[in-house]
């Protein structure tokens, strides 16, 4: 088991645990990624530097990630659906096939109707139907999918960090 510092306190389940300040810089990304750090550090009452190090720290522990988010519309992909499968047996092998396939953008272990939710981000409905019937449908342990393609996209956020 590896030893943790004791500047990487942890909350009871093993996750990092998350102070008040390193709450609001993440909020503070949240709201633009791009923002300078002296600019969140003011915000947040530390130096420029405290917060380089803190943003380090949180990106290292895997508590948060910076990126750029797309409409994937905009940038060739027409088709989005969500998935949900049934599975014999242990959903682990089935979520860890799933997550080498460059279409499935999200995999969850459910409890439910469902034992995995995926979401799959295709460039059209040929993509979409050779994803599902020839690459999910045909993994050891799927018992069997159901799909959902998305019509619109309504709302699409990634605000819920620090409420």
């Amino acid at each position: 088991m590896a030893s943790r510092s004791a500047d990487s306190p942890r909350t009871g389940n093993g996750s990092p645990s998350v102070d008040a300040v390193s709450l609001a810089i993440i909020e503070q990304l949240q709201e633009d990624g791009r923002r300078p750090y002296a600019a969140i550090g003011k915000a947040v009452g530390l130096s420029e530097a405290a917060v380089r190090q803190r943003v380090q720290k949180l990106l290292d522990q895997g508590v948060m990630q910076i990126v750029a988010v797309t409409d994937p519309l905009t940038v060739g992909f027409r088709r989005q659906a969500m998935v949900g499968i049934n599975v014999e047996g242990d959903t682990d092998p089935v979520a860890e096939a799933l997550s080498a396939m460059p279409e499935v953008e999200y995999i969850v272990i459910t409890a439910g109707s469902f034992d995995l939710m995926v979401e799959v981000v295709c460039e059209d409905d040929d993509q979409l139907l050779d994803v599902i019937q020839k690459r999910i449908r045909t993994l050891p342990g799927v018992r069997s999918t159901e799909s959902f393609v998305y019509l619109k996209l309504k709302k699409q956020t990634y605000m819920w960090g620090t409420r």
